[in-house]
């Protein structure tokens, strides 16, 4: 596989899915070791609960734990949290969900974090506005070292993966982190958009 691929941190919106069993997950997996047979085959996670709650610091250590060294985790936050820091190099970019107008003084606050920020603005009045150092989600011509994209519109056929790794693979070998998740259904489609994913961008297969 290219070197430039391990740029691609591809995964699905959350591993935690009881109904992935006997398709993505073994018939008899535990829910214990969703994230530990996720991380075996896919190089990436977009974490979404830690949006709505915060988990106790522990469990960012074992979520770290469970996970080989380069698998990265996006994480959803509603506000800057120092405790996903305990992620350590497990840690990929913090994707900031901001509901609310515009607000300049938001934008110099996380202009202060060293953390890789991704914004995901929801109000129309933040068209057109600069967020950097911060990326906008699904802006594919950022000027930053990586990419946040989020593949929402499910399904996606063979011919829609394929776009998309050429669209993909100029900004890895340009040297540009791609994080990319694709959202969850109740069959394991995600996962297996995302290993698709990188398998065309790995061999052209």
């Amino acid at each position: 596989m290219p070197a430039s691929v391990t740029r691609a941190h591809v995964g699905a919106s959350g591993f935690s899915y009881p109904t992935w069993r006997g398709g993505f997950y073994p018939a008899d997996a535990k829910p214990a070791d969703f994230l530990r047979l996720y991380a075996e085959r896919l190089p990436s996670v977009e974490l979404n609960t830690t949006g709505y709650r915060i988990p106790a610091a522990e469990q960012f250590e074992r979520w770290a734990a469970a996970t080989p060294a380069g698998f990265r985790f996006a994480v959803k936050l509603r506000w800057l949290d120092e405790r996903v820091r305990l992620l350590g190099d497990r840690l990929g970019p913090v994707r900031i969900v901001v509901q609310s107008k515009r607000d300049d003084r938001l934008l110099e606050r996380f202009a202060g974090s060293d953390l890789p920020l991704a914004l995901d603005v929801r109000h129309p009045s933040w068209d057109g506005a600069d967020v950097s150092p911060a990326v906008r989600v699904n802006d594919w011509d950022a000027d930053a070292p990586f990419r946040y994209l989020r593949f929402r519109d499910p399904p996606y056929s063979e011919r829609d993966l394929r776009d998309l790794a050429a669209r993909i693979a100029p900004l890895l070998d340009a040297g540009v982190d791609v994080y990319a998740y694709f959202r969850h259904e109740d069959e394991p489609t995600a996962p297996a958009y995302a290993l698709r994913l990188l398998q065309v961008l790995g061999r052209g297969a």
